[in-house]
């Protein structure tokens, strides 16, 4: 099963932890946040997300962070380990809700790559589908 550690600023992956809890109807599994509190320095930092990462306690971990470019995102760069640890930035409810659901596939860089697709396709101008206008 693939681990999932959200990293976010403040408490966003938290919240969307109990988003897709409420959805579910259950708590999902080997799925856990990181805050990111930037008064901290970096290797306390580093040690939230090794936490994280030891608390789903999986061979493959897929890490979810709010913004590219972001100090979520650039602490969780250095855990990149090809077909063991894949970083996906701009993580929204659609794409957790997709991750929790793949989570049983053995893949790891398929599975990277099927998020970074459908989470493109998640994002919807309303007034363009009133339009008519097709999704995605």
């Amino acid at each position: 099963m693939i681990g999932i550690v959200i990293v976010t600023h403040c408490k966003l992956g938290d919240a969307l932890i109990e988003a897709a809890q409420f959805i579910l109807g259950k708590k999902p599994e080997n799925v856990v946040a990181v805050s990111i509190n930037l008064n901290d320095n970096a290797d306390k930092l580093r040690e939230k997300i090794i936490i994280g990462i030891k608390e789903v306690n999986q061979n493959k971990i897929l890490i979810l962070t709010d913004m590219f470019g972001g100090t979520p995102s650039n602490l969780s760069y250095s855990f990149l380990e090809e077909g063991r640890v894949e970083v996906i930035s701009g993580v929204n409810l659609p794409i957790l809700m997709k991750a929790l659901g793949l989570q049983g596939e053995t893949n790891l860089s398929e599975v990277a790559a099927k998020l970074e697709i459908y989470g493109k396709k998640s994002i919807s101008l309303a007034s363009g589908i009133l339009k008519g206008n097709k999704r995605g």
